[in-house]
């Protein structure tokens, strides 16, 4: 009876607000899951006093420069996460708070997440996926039942007080999925090291290597629908929390965890999410001395493959983040895609012409794409080009300037449509078929997304991510298109492009947004940062006659070159120009020819560290012509090993310090470098707003000061902020009158 009414009342909400866009009569309690509540788990610690101890010593390797470059720490100051809660609490009132979860567990275990859109997060809680709420991790076991009975230190040591914590929880989650966290209310952080010592209290504890602790947030499901005997998923009883919370019983929003769970990186040499996302290097944990140097030190970076994101947060939240760091991340973030998969590209004469067979394998132990549904793609973009450089045919012909995607015939996207199915279409009155509407979506219109290596049909189906309008055979983790192409041709280029979303769901998020600025928010900082554009993850071009042109490209401009560690330096550019189509570039180092790209950005590894390299690009065609020199850019890496607390040994890179703090109507600043960089210095106030700049420019090492007269501005903080493009540090200064 409760079901017929939860079905009536959707019936009758959606023509009494149909203003407001298509609603469903939801509640927080339609979206309550097991595990830690509000309240349960103390307050989580701002990760500023992390950075104490992890971070400001080697940004190569230490914990807190790389988490605060990934996506993990903009969780909560993600445009896009708005925009997209936005339109869900329209169409299901409360069910924000699923979304709140797990982009700010701060602000909903401290019951910040109501209002469900956001509104009431604070700057803690926009530190998105922090140190404290990972360390404090505890995996869900029934009382009394040990997760890992064959380690005998933790069974000694630390399962005594996961098990008290336990015990004071109604409802202990039934897997590591949906958001169904478990966070201890005490402070000790948990980590993966037995011999680890610290100031703080400390257990060891095995989860913190877990795959499972990241299937905490990344197998996503709605608690509103629940499969039902027949393999549909239907809305539960209205104001009633799911009849059971197994993450395959409610429909599939995200299954990432799972995909790899049932995949062949799920066994003996294979990988686990750490393994990849978080990837072991050699340094140091902390900053203490006497702190062990480890061979498996876990790199916080917790790298993806957004690269839509990072560029938009400092224009929202200049006062909170490391542009620096977000630099770094992005730089991974767009390796990690040029690893995800393998292209190779075939050419056979026909009689007319050629065929060209892309093969696409996927590398990752997940789909590819996974994650996120909306708006994500994968597509393979082929050009052919003949001999009077024309091009000829082209599919997948992505446009820059307006952020479109043609869906030409020929098109091969990878890719996820969710929608409303026929029978929810039958009770509710909305269309069926894809729908952007990703909280009232019950079925799966389209995935021909690449499984992984190790894929089953039939696990696939039963954790709710199988193939849907496309087949792949058991084991198969890899795809190709065949394409016809005419006669004539001198060469093909072929391109595998990856975009986090599309113009479609942006405009989407824009158009349907009825109750706050947060969609056109988002479409103004798409448009402003280049529409998304693109990255390509793989390029591959086969000359089939050398064309004769004399005409070179252009050199290529703006060459800048940015050592991020003691071994690596990123290069970027501005492209080249030519009426034949740029094929690549030659990097060259010191004056050597070291590698080539078909991309504008290098990074240059295996360097040793203190060392100045000089470096110059050209461009090359496909007739074999190579443009002059770009301009020459040098940078020197890092040094290695140091220890923030040894200074005879290795001092820090930087320094800043301001006199007489606090002041009146003068101070004067100095900074030290230890070698030369690109600087700005500059002042915020107290609401992260850059009020001036006092230097910017090339400064060599050594000490530099400047003064800055504040007679005009009012008493109060101010904040000095001191950016290299791989380092900064930031002074408060205290102005009183």
């Amino acid at each position: 009876m409760r079901s017929l009414c939860f079905v009536f009342s959707i019936v009758v909400c959606i023509f009494a607000v149909s203003a407001y866009g298509q609603i469903v009569p939801t509640t927080l309690d339609d979206f309550f899951l097991p595990g830690s509540q509000p309240g349960q788990s103390g307050n989580l610690e701002h990760p500023s006093k992390c950075d104490n101890c992890h971070g400001g010593y080697d940004q190569a390797v230490e914990p807190a420069f790389s988490w605060r470059g990934s996506m993990m720490a903009q969780a909560a100051r993600d445009p896009f996460f708005y925009a997209c809660m936005a339109i869900a609490n329209q169409d299901a009132p409360e069910s924000g708070d699923l979304c709140i979860r797990c982009h700010s567990p701060s602000g909903w275990l401290e019951g910040r997440s109501v209002p469900t859109d956001g509104s009431a997060l604070n700057n803690n809680d926009r530190e998105g996926v922090q140190c404290d709420f990972c360390h404090k991790l505890v995996g869900p076991s029934l009382v009394g039942e040990n997760p890992y009975p064959d380690d005998p230190i933790y069974t000694a040591d630390t399962y005594p007080w996961d098990q008290g914590y336990l015990q004071t929880l109604a409802n202990i989650p039934p897997a590591s999925a949906n958001g169904m966290y478990i966070a201890d209310s005490d402070n000790a952080k948990r980590g993966p090291y037995v011999d680890a010592s610290a100031r703080h209290q400390m257990f060891y504890s095995p989860f913190q290597r877990d795959a499972a602790l990241c299937g905490t947030c990344h197998d996503v499901s709605n608690p509103a629908f629940t499969k039902d005997v027949n393999g549909r998923y239907v809305p539960n009883s209205f104001g009633q929390p799911a009849p059971d919370f197994e993450p395959y019983s409610m429909f599939p929003i995200e299954r990432t965890f799972s995909e790899w769970m049932y995949s062949s990186f799920n066994g003996p040499g294979g990988a686990s999410c750490q393994d990849c996302h978080m990837r072991d290097v050699t340094g140091y944990g902390c900053n203490k001395r006497g702190a062990l140097l480890r061979t498996d030190l876990a790199l916080h970076d917790l790298t993806g493959g957004n690269t839509f994101v990072p560029p938009m947060v400092p224009t929202l939240y200049p006062g909170e983040i490391d542009p620096a760091a977000l630099n770094a991340g992005l730089l991974r973030a767009t390796q990690t895609l040029q690893s995800a998969a393998t292209m190779t590209v075939t050419l056979d004469t026909t009689v007319t012409g050629y065929t060209a067979t892309v093969h696409v394998v996927n590398e990752t132990g997940h789909k590819l794409p996974s994650g996120y549904p909306e708006g994500r793609r994968i597509w393979v973009n082929i050009q052919a080009v003949d001999t009077n450089g024309t091009i000829v045919y082209e599919s997948g012909a992505y446009n820059p300037n307006t952020g479109e995607l043609p869906h030409d015939a020929d098109l091969k996207m990878y890719h996820i449509e969710p929608g409303i199915s026929d029978f929810l279409s039958g009770i509710t009155g909305l269309p069926a078929g894809p729908s952007f509407h990703f909280v009232i979506n019950d079925t799966v219109y389209i995935d021909n997304r690449i499984p992984p290596l190790g894929f089953i049909n039939a696990n696939y189906e039963m954790i709710g991510s199988a193939p849907v309008g496309y087949s792949y055979a058991d084991g198969q983790n890899y795809d190709s298109t065949i394409y016809d192409l005419p006669g004539g041709l001198a060469y093909i280029t072929v391109n595998l492009f990856y975009q986090t979303t599309s113009k479609e769901y942006v405009e989407f998020l824009r158009d349907e947004n009825v109750t706050n600025n947060w969609g056109q928010v988002l479409y103004d900082l798409w448009v402003a940062n280049g529409r998304n554009a693109p990255v390509a993850m793989a390029t591959e071009t086969i000359t089939l006659v050398q064309i004769a042109d004399n005409e070179p490209p252009t050199a290529p401009t703006n060459l800048n070159a940015r050592a991020i560690s003691s071994s690596q330096i990123n290069l970027s550019w501005t492209g080249s120009i030519d009426n034949i189509g740029v094929a690549g570039y030659y990097i060259h180092r010191d004056n050597v020819l070291i590698d080539s790209t078909a991309d504008v950005a290098y990074s240059d590894i295996g360097l040793q560290p203190r060392t100045t390299y000089s470096y110059y690009v050209t461009a090359y065609d496909a007739a074999a012509n190579i443009s002059g020199p770009s301009n020459t850019a040098s940078a020197t890496t890092r040094k290695s090993g140091r220890n923030k607390l040894d200074t005879a040994e290795c001092p820090m890179n930087l320094s800043l310090t301001a006199s007489p703090n606090p002041f009146n109507a003068a101070t004067r600043i100095s900074y030290s470098l230890a070698e030369p960089a690109e600087v700005t210095l500059e002042i915020y106030n107290i609401r992260g707003q850059k009020i001036t700049t006092l230097e910017a420019g090339w400064k060599s090492s050594g000490v530099h000061t400047v003064q800055w007269s504040a007679n005009n501005y009012a008493t109060g903080m101010y904040f000095v902020r001191l950016n290299t493009g791989v380092e900064n540090r930031v002074q408060k200064i205290i102005l009183l009158k």
